[in-house]
């Protein structure tokens, strides 16, 4: 597969700060409620809205309304046709998805099975930057056997591969697209911006799907501070946020103004390792900062009591990949932190860094106990706060030595785990960065091509044996993820566990009372 000259969309994606968007009228951040306008507060402003890169939720929040790709969920986390109206796979193990009649781009023209091959050679391509390059890379052959079917060729099976088209990172883009002007097909088109602050997105009149959206429009408004963000809600700026803090849940879930949308195991919080850098190239190190942390000090610090301890991979409880034996495999041991550290070649510890974001207070205090923990061990690691956007630069591009980091899986399906712990994908600031954890990658790529519903347990359940000796991450809690809302607000839901992050989907369904 070669990519075309087009595929400087997704090399220029990591240097775009921002789209070059026409402005907002000033001051019109904090504007009074209109019409059929919903007020949402966002965590940060997004570092660009560029649809192939990985830039955190509240720009895949954005990024959602704009674009949409073959496939997407319903609100119970249900895969469902987007830009497709069917997919499932042929007798030679292809899969094939056809395409919607009525779909149309936001410069008016259809959705064509030519847009979707030049997406994906897009974001397969050898110079790509995108977030899907090394899944998408596993795509051989592109056909087009009719007007409106695609059949895509796997270099191995893929039984995953309809999750891949419901990323919110995974768009389908007109071929007219340029570097800094994509042309999606979502249910909202672009309006305009206040750099820094707010974005507004206005519906699309010509949505495949009738009588969607319901809303008229969405003004995004940026509150980095939770305290303000929640004050925001109350006070009637916002009609609804993300990210709700965790010491607020309780008095937002008994204010009969709002309604709390709380999902748990929506995402964990973990330790990245920056592997190009001693002494984190050593497994054992590694494994010692796991053992180092008392979990129990994040959960009750950090969230509030609202999440829970996570010492092994995060596989949640009840799921079938689940195995107990593995569950504590990180398990509070500072005894055993030492004694790996002077296994190391580490007996008195050592001098590090630990990079975080002053952004999220979740970030920011789980890197504070972390660090206590750490010194106790002997480890002194010197804390690294800046805002959002640097945290997500300064991570995708490995200046870092540890890093905490917050996030969900892609899916609820163990390959949705892949983003956060395989190292054989392409680097991202989600990931740790080139750590070698060969054992883990090569149980992922079992998992990821096996439709045996027995054999997929078993290699899973590898990975995560692999994991606890090779560490890829170092996971240290559960947390719940809550969005709060005014009454008036109909229609929204928190999707469930890991696809808490991916609820923009559901924005399109939302109204007001």
């Amino acid at each position: 597969m070669h990519a075309s000259r087009r595929s400087v969309l997704a090399a220029a994606a990591a240097a775009a700060a921002a789209l070059p968007l026409p402005l907002l009228r000033p001051g019109s951040a904090h504007a009074q409620a209109r019409p059929g306008f919903l007020r949402f507060g966002l965590s940060t402003f997004p570092p660009n809205l560029q649809p192939w890169v990985s830039t955190g939720a509240a720009a895949g929040t954005v990024k959602l309304q704009l674009h949409r790709s073959l496939l997407g969920y319903d609100r119970s986390g249900t895969l469902v046709g987007e830009l497709a109206e069917s997919w499932g796979r042929d007798e030679a193990g292809a899969w094939v998805f056809k395409l919607r009649p009525n779909a149309f781009f936001h410069n008016g023209d259809p959705v064509t099975v030519e847009d979707v091959r030049w997406s994906i050679e897009q974001i397969a391509g050898e110079k790509s930057t995108a977030y899907m390059r090394a899944q998408f890379q596993l795509v051989s052959r592109i056909e087009t056997p009719g007007a409106r079917t695609i059949r895509l060729v796997t270099s191995s099976p893929q039984p995953t591969l309809p999750t891949w088209f419901a990323n919110y990172n995974m768009f389908i883009l007109s071929r007219k697209s340029e570097p800094n002007a994509p042309i999606g097909a979502g249910p909202f088109r672009l309006a305009g911006t206040e750099r820094g602050t707010a974005i507004e997105v206005v519906a699309f009149d010509k949505y495949y799907k009738p009588g969607f959206p319901k809303l008229r429009g969405i003004r995004f408004v940026a509150y980095p501070d939770e305290t303000l963000r929640v004050t925001a809600l109350r006070s009637g700026d916002v009609d609804i946020i993300e990210y709700v803090p965790w010491q607020s849940m309780a008095g937002i879930a008994t204010d009969p103004r709002l309604s709390l949308a709380e999902t748990q195991g929506a995402a964990v919080m973990e330790v990245l390792f920056n592997g190009t850098r001693k002494p984190f190239d050593d497994p054992r190190v590694r494994r010692a900062v796991a053992h180092a942390v008392k979990r129990e000090d994040i959960v009750q610090a950090v969230f509030f009591g609202r999440g829970g301890v996570l010492e092994g991979v995060p596989i949640p409880e009840g799921s079938p990949y689940y195995d107990p034996a593995l569950a504590r495999g990180w398990a509070y041991d500072p005894a055993r932190a030492k004694a790996l550290l002077a296994e190391a070649g580490y007996p008195n510890g050592f001098g590090t860094t630990l990079l975080s974001t002053a952004t999220y207070s979740m970030h920011k205090d789980t890197a504070e106990v972390v660090q206590q923990h750490l010194r106790a061990v002997g480890i002194e690691a010197e804390l690294k706060l800046p805002d959002w956007p640097t945290r997500v630069a300064l991570g995708g591009r490995g200046q870092y030595d540890m890093a905490i980091f917050g996030t969900a899986a892609d899916s609820n399906d163990p390959e949705g785990l892949a983003s956060m712990m395989d190292p054989s994908l392409s680097p991202a600031y989600s990931r740790s960065f080139g750590v070698q954890a060969p054992r883990t990658a090569e149980a992922f790529a079992r998992g990821r091509s096996e439709f045996d519903p027995a054999r997929r347990v078993d290699a899973y359940r590898e990975m995560q044996a692999a994991a606890l000796e090779e560490v890829p991450i170092a996971g240290l809690a559960w947390r719940s993820q809550g969005y709060a809302m005014d009454r008036r607000v109909q229609g929204f839901t928190n999707l469930p566990a890991a696809l808490s992050t991916s609820s923009g989907f559901i924005l399109e369904e939302t109204s007001f009372l």
